[in-house]
């Protein structure tokens, strides 16, 4: 799993409004009706299409534990995609995303700055801008270390540059060895 777009996922997963459901049958029949049919859900879900059908008329309750992780995930990914659509318009648009951050950073300056890369813990409001650039990159498949890239310059111009104000002649913001991750809209 990715780090960055597994941390995009679950700040867009609170802005839904009710909860997913939780037992496998539940979780099967919501399946089975967004992809109309249980031939789609069983090829989905890795699975027999006769083991779906069994989930759906409550004749087995308890998946296997792969099973259940997966069923929970392929849920949530569907669950309410209007309300989560919106929060990601919203902070694309006006509210910017909060990131959470502890790992090692550091910078490319010109000779004679103190660059050195060091442990640090931040929590800074990325501007709008970022948050659409996050969320475009991750809607296009990018990779964990593109999204890495996008959240590293954020914090360059955020945190480093103080949005113009100071650091005007900073180069490149590293930013590796990721200990926490988390993001807010």
């Amino acid at each position: 799993m990715s780090l960055f777009g597994d941390g995009l996922e679950a700040a867009v997963q609170k802005a839904v409004t009710r909860p997913a459901p939780k037992s496998a049958g539940a979780q099967m029949r919501y399946l089975v009706k967004q992809l109309k049919g249980t031939k789609a859900v069983a090829q989905m879900l890795r699975v027999s299409q006769r083991t779906v059908e069994r989930y759906v008329k409550d004749q087995i309750k308890k998946p296997r534990a792969d099973l259940a992780a997966r069923l929970e995930r392929e849920v949530k990914k569907r669950w309410q995609p209007q309300i989560r659509a919106k929060a990601r318009a919203k902070a694309a648009s006006t509210g910017g995303i909060v990131i959470d951050t502890r790992a090692r950073m550091g910078y490319t300056a010109p000779i004679g700055s103190t660059d050195q890369d060091r442990i640090r813990h931040l929590t800074i409001a990325l501007p709008p801008v970022y948050a659409a650039r996050l969320f475009d990159a991750q809607e296009a498949g990018a990779s964990d270390q593109e999204l890495q890239e996008i959240a590293a310059e954020g914090l360059k111009e955020v945190y480093f540059q103080d949005n113009g104000r100071r650091a005007g002649s900073l180069e490149e913001v590293r930013f590796t060895d990721i200990e926490h991750l988390e993001f807010e809209l």
